[in-house]
């Protein structure tokens, strides 16, 4: 961005080294910067504007133009959920009628169940990839979380009492069952440590990665990692 520059000269001059036809230029400059929530500040000097400010406008300036592929890291880290759903009708709009190819990081496991294809990356190295609906296969059967007052005495009375493995989740602890409709009475009525609250639900991608890595996705991390995968990768080519 050149901070000389107003948010609207901004995307003009983008606009015109990327060829945007004349006739539809200044439209789609507008649609960008309602978007992003920047039409009431689209004359001001970028200069003046903070630092999420300046990271829409970025995000404005590479959609503005349509292009073939996307590269897009951590596009919408940082933005209201009202923003990041108009990001995103616009971006799966693209792809649908122009057969956009998008290369996405992100670590909100709702963008990524857009994909058609999914790679989980823990401290660097890539631990798998497939589509999302094979990768919850990994993790077949029903998920229970719950909050106790005591963790790791739950932790250890569900390794002992069903002879299976608990992950921490934040404060939740979660673990996996056959049939949860008929395991949760039995399970509320026996189980010693004291519940504070019980979730049954299917699995998601978040329980993937917690299955694969043993840990929850840690969000300001996820970037670097993706950039350090892409560094190695590059590397091996060149030798």
């Amino acid at each position: 961005l050149d901070e000389r520059l107003s948010g609207i000269q901004n995307l003009r001059f983008h606009a015109m080294v990327y060829n945007v036809p004349s006739s539809i230029r200044e439209q789609r400059i507008e649609e960008m910067l309602h978007m992003v929530e920047l039409w009431d500040k689209r004359s001001n000097e970028v200069r003046t504007y903070s630092g999420g400010m300046k990271r829409r406008l970025e995000l404005a300036r590479g959609l503005l133009h349509h292009p073939k592929v996307l590269f897009l890291d951590e596009p919408t880290l940082g933005l209201d959920p009202q923003t990041r759903n108009r990001i995103w009708e616009y971006i799966l709009e693209m792809r649908q009628q122009e057969g956009t190819t998008i290369f996405l990081t992100t670590h909100y496991m709702d963008e990524a169940e857009q994909a058609d294809r999914i790679a989980i990356i823990d401290y660097g190295k890539l631990v798998a990839m497939d589509s999302p609906e094979k990768l919850k296969g990994i993790v077949s059967q029903d998920i229970i979380s719950v909050k106790t007052n005591d963790n790791e005495q739950a932790i250890e009375e569900i390794r002992r009492r069903y002879q299976t493995e608990a992950t921490r989740n934040g404060d939740e602890i979660s673990f996996e069952v056959s049939s949860g409709e008929e395991f949760l009475p039995s399970f509320l009525k026996e189980f010693a440590t004291k519940v504070l609250s019980v979730n049954l639900r299917q699995p998601s991608l978040d329980d993937v990665f917690l299955k694969l890595t043993g840990h929850e996705i840690r969000h300001e991390k996820v970037h670097d990692e993706f950039k350090a995968l892409v560094r190695q990768h590059g590397r091996r080519m060149r030798h």
